[in-house]
C-alpha cells in the first residue's frame, strides 16, 4: 500500500468527521468572506462616504450592499455593522467547532492506527520479531504512527484551507478579474519559492526518522542490557553512543525546524510586493473609474490581505506534510501484511489428546536459509508419556520444540495429533492446551500472583497458593516482603533463576495443560535449585505428555522414550537402560558427563542436596523467631545486639560447611 492510499483509507474510516470538517471549514471560509467584503464599505459608512451605490462598483459588492436598501437611513449603517459582527462570530464559531473535530479525528487517527498496529504484532508469525529489532518497532508505533497521523491532520488542514483560499479567490474574481489574474500569477510564483523548503523539509524527515528509529533501539538495548554494561565498565561508551544519536536527531529536528521557520518570512515579504504591485495595476485597471477607485480598490486589497496567510498556511502544511512523508511511507510499509509471515489457522478446535503425538519425517529449514536444521524427522509419543530430547546444541531440539505450538511449519512432513494434522487444528485453542516451560523464563513487572495466574480469568487465591505449593514455590514466596503480592521486577530480577524456573512452573499447573514442553528448564540453576525445581517438574509432568529438552542426561533418565538428535537427524531412540546398553552416541553423552563420578555418587548428592535444603530452612526459620524473641524478650539494646549476633555468627558458620561440603560432593 503507497503512503497516500494508507493515509486516503484510515481518512475514510471516520468520513463523518472528514465531512464535518471540511463543510465547518467552508461555512468558516464563506463567512470570512463575507465579513471581509462589507468591511470597508462599514468603514467608509463610519467616515461619512455615501457606499450605499458606488457607481462602477463590481456587481458582488452592489448585491452585498442592496441587502441594506430596504432598511431606513437611520439604522442602515448599524444593521451593516451587525452583519459584519455577525458573520465575524459564526466565522469564528465554526472554526472552534471545526478545530475540535479535526483535533477529535486527529487523536482517532493515532489511536486507530497504533491499535492496528498492535493487533498487527499480535497475529505476525514469530518469526518477524527475529528478524527485526524490537526498537524499531515499538518506534513505529509510537514516533512513526504518531508523524502519520499528523500527516493526515495536515493533509485535512490543506484541504480546508485550500476552501478557504478558494473562496477569496471567487470573491476576488467578481470584484476585479483582471486583478485576480495579476494576482494568481504573483502568487504561483511565491509557491513555486516555497518548492525548494519544500524538497528539503521531506529530506529532513527522512533524517529523522531514521536518527528516531536508531535511537529507539540503542535505548531499549541500554536499558535491556544494562546488567552486562555494568558489569563489564562499560557505561560511559554506552552514554557517549546514546549521546551522539540524540545530538544527531536533534540536530535534524533543528535543521527541521528552521527550514519550516523561513518559509513565513520569505511569504510575508513576497507578500508585500504582491501587494504593492496590485496597487499599481489597480490604478491602471480602474483608470476610469477614479471616483469609486479607492473603495474598489481598497475592498480588493483588504480581502486580497486575508488570503495571504491562508496561502502562507497551504505552503506551511505543504511543508509539514513533505516532513512527515516519509514517517507514512514507514508506516505504510510496517501496516501490509503481504510482505509478512501469518501462521495459517485452521478450524478444528483442540479439546484433549486421546491417542499420541506422532512427528512424520518432519525436515525444516529457518525461512530465509537453505541449510536444514532438521532432516526426516520421526517419533511417536503416545498420550501421558514423556520423550526426552538429548544431543549435543545445535542438533535441533529446541526446534523441534518450537514446532509442536506451531511457532514454524515443518518445511516437509508433517505433526500429527490423534491422526489429525496439526495445521488443521485451531491455533488459540491449540496453544491453550499447552504448557512451556524454556531456559529463559520470562516474568511480568507485576506481582507474583499476577505471573502465576497470567492467561487464566476468574482464578481464585486458593488455586493460586495450590499451584506454587506444587510448584516448590510456597516458601520462598511467604519469605518475600509482601508475599503473593510482591513486585518482581523486570523480567523477574529480583528472584534467583530457581524462583522465577518455579514461578513459570506454578503457572503451568495453573492453567493445568494438557501437553507440556520442557526446554532445558533447570539447565541454568545450581544444585539446590536444580533439585528443587526437577521435583516441581516431576509434579508437573504427572499424567501428562511431555516433550522435555535436557543437556543433563541425569534430569531425563526417568523418562519413557529418549531421542537422540545429531545433526537435524535422529539416531538413536529408546530408554536409558536400552540407548547404555547399546553403547551408541547416547552412551558416549552420558560417559562424558559422568565418567569422573561413581554411580552411587549422583544418588547420594542427590539426598544431601535435600538435607541442605531442608537445614537452610530451618536456619532462617530459627534465625527470624530468634529476632522475635530477643525483640520481646530483652529490653537492653546492648544485650539484644549480642545475642543477635552470636545467633547470627553461628548460622552463618553451619550455612559456610554446608557450602563447603555441597562444594566437595
Amino acid at each position: 500500500m503507497s503512503p497516500n492510499k494508507l493515509l486516503l483509507s484510515y481518512a475514510l474510516r471516520y468520513p463523518f468527521l472528514v465531512i464535518s470538517t471540511v463543510v465547518l471549514g467552508f461555512s468558516g471560509a464563506l463567512f470570512n468572506g463575507i465579513s471581509t467584503a462589507l468591511i470597508v464599505p462599514v468603514v467608509l459608512s463610519f467616515l461619512g462616504q455615501d457606499v450605499t451605490n458606488l457607481q462602477g462598483a463590481p456587481p458582488i459588492l452592489q448585491k452585498l450592499l442592496s441587502l441594506f436598501d430596504g432598511a431606513p437611513e437611520t439604522y442602515r449603517l448599524i444593521l451593516m455593522t451587525a452583519a459584519v459582527l455577525l458573520a465575524i462570530i459564526l466565522k469564528n464559531v465554526t472554526t472552534y467547532i471545526g478545530s475540535l473535530v479535526s483535533t477529535y479525528l486527529s487523536r482517532s487517527l493515532v489511536n486507530g492506527m497504533r491499535l492496528e498496529g498492535l493487533q498487527l504484532l499480535l497475529k505476525v508469525d514469530i518469526d518477524y520479531f527475529y528478524k527485526h529489532k524490537v526498537g524499531d518497532l515499538i518506534n513505529h508505533i509510537n514516533q512513526e504512527v504518531g508523524r502519520t497521523s499528523n500527516a493526515i491532520r495536515i493533509a485535512i488542514r490543506m484541504f480546508a484551507t485550500a476552501i478557504n483560499i478558494l473562496v477569496y479567490v471567487g470573491i476576488l474574481l467578481l470584484i476585479s478579474w483582471e486583478l485576480t489574474l495579476a494576482a494568481t500569477g504573483l502568487l504561483l510564483l511565491v509557491t513555486l519559492s516555497n518548492q525548494y523548503f519544500i524538497k528539503r523539509a521531506k529530506q529532513f524527515g527522512r533524517i529523522l526518522s531514521d536518527k528516531s528509529r536508531a535511537y529507539s533501539s540503542a535505548l531499549l538495548e541500554l536499558l535491556s542490557g544494562i546488567r552486562l554494561i555494568k558489569s563489564i565498565g562499560n557505561e560511559d561508551y554506552e552514554y557517549k553512543r546514546v549521546e551522539l544519536l540524540i545530538r544527531e536527531r536533534e540536530k535534524a529536528e533543528l535543521e527541521s525546524q528552521a527550514n519550516f521557520a523561513a518559509i513565513s518570512p520569505i511569504n510575508e515579504v513576497l507578500g508585500i510586493i504582491t501587494i504593492l504591485a496590485i496597487v499599481a495595476l489597480g490604478r491602471i485597471f480602474f483608470s476610469g473609474q477614479l471616483d469609486s477607485l479607492s473603495a474598489i480598490l481598497l475592498t480588493y486589497l483588504v480581502i486580497f490581505f486575508r488570503l495571504l496567510p491562508f496561502v502562507g498556511q497551504l505552503n506551511g502544511a505543504r511543508s509539514e506534510f513533505a516532513n512527515a512523508a516519509p514517517s507514512a511511507e514507514i508506516v505504510a510499509d510496517f501496516m501490509r501484511q503481504d510482505n509478512k509471515p501469518f501462521m495459517v489457522k485452521g478450524d478444528f478446535l483442540y479439546t484433549k489428546l486421546k491417542e499420541g503425538i506422532a512427528f512424520k519425517d518432519i525436515s525444516f529449514a529457518y525461512p530465509g536459509n537453505k541449510d536444514l536444521v532438521l532432516d526426516q524427522v520421526n517419533l511417536w509419543l503416545p498420550k501421558g508419556t514423556t520423550l526426552a530430547l538429548v544431543g549435543a546444541s545445535g542438533a535441533g531440539k529446541s526446534t523441534l520444540a518450537d514446532l509442536l505450538p506451531r511457532f514454524y511449519d515443518p518445511r516437509q512432513g508433517c505433526i500429527v495429533l490423534d491422526g489429525k494434522d496439526l495445521r488443521e487444528y485451531d491455533l488459540r485453542t491449540l496453544r491453550k492446551s499447552m504448557g512451556i516451560v524454556s531456559q529463559d523464563t520470562f516474568l511480568f513487572n507485576n506481582s507474583v500472583r499476577y505471573n502465576i495466574a497470567y492467561g487464566q480469568e476468574d482464578v481464585t487465591d486458593e488455586e493460586v497458593m495450590a499451584a506454587a505449593k506444587r510448584a516448590n514455590a510456597y516458601e520462598f514466596i511467604e519469605q518475600l516482603p509482601h508475599k503473593f503480592e510482591t513486585e518482581v521486577g523486570d523480567r523477574g530480577v529480583m528472584l534467583s533463576g530457581g524462583q522465577r524456573q518455579r514461578l513459570a512452573i506454578a503457572r503451568a499447573l495453573l492453567r493445568n495443560p494438557d501437553i507440556l514442553v520442557l526446554d532445558e528448564a533447570t539447565s541454568a540453576l545450581d544444585t539446590v535449585s536444580e533439585r528443587l525445581v526437577q521435583q516441581a517438574i516431576e509434579e508437573l509432568c504427572r499424567d501428562r505428555t511431555t516433550l522435555v529438552i535436557a543437556h543433563r542426561l541425569s534430569t531425563v533418565q526417568k523418562a519413557d522414550q529418549i531421542a537422540v538428535l545429531d545433526k537435524g537427524r535422529v539416531v538413536e531412540v529408546g530408554t536409558h537402560q536400552e540407548l547404555l546398553s547399546k553403547g551408541g552416541y547416547y552412551a558416549r553423552l552420558y560417559e562424558m558427563q559422568f565418567a569422573e563420578q561413581p554411580e552411587e555418587v549422583p544418588r547420594f548428592t542427590e539426598k544431601f542436596t535435600r538435607a541442605s535444603y531442608e537445614i537452610r530452612t530451618h536456619l532462617n526459620s530459627m534465625i527470624g523467631f530468634l529476632q522475635l524473641l530477643v525483640d520481646e524478650l530483652v529490653d537492653s539494646p546492648e544485650e539484644q545486639s549480642e545475642l543477635i549476633e552470636e545467633s547470627y555468627s553461628s548460622a552463618i558458620n553451619i550455612l559456610k560447611t554446608i557450602d563447603y561440603l555441597e562444594n566437595k560432593n
